[in-house]
């Protein structure tokens, strides 16, 4: 299954480092990522293949949260079917 993943937050050493680091320790492959700076603010985009991973989507999404809370960031993560359909016009 593929999933995409936001983070959002101040602009600070570290963010892609610790996401990246993260999501190999749980065996998530990182297939593409997009990530700008505005004004001071980080924001970033991937799509992830969760398929070898060895924990559940609800896993993935509380360890990327205590990350997010650690570095006053916003990480979300969404199946790549529900983000789809998020964002349908």
């Amino acid at each position: 299954m593929n999933a995409i993943i936001t983070v959002v937050g101040k602009d600070k050493v570290g963010i892609i480092a610790a996401v990246s680091a993260k999501l190999a320790e749980v065996n998530v492959n990182i297939l593409d990522i997009s990530q700008t700076i505005m004004q001071e603010n980080f924001t970033m985009m991937m799509s992830v293949d969760l398929s070898g991973s060895r924990v559940s989507l609800k896993e993935i999404k509380g360890e990327l949260a205590g990350i997010g809370g650690r570095m006053g960031l916003v990480i979300n993560i969404f199946s790549e079917e529900l983000f789809d359909a998020m964002h349908r016009v």
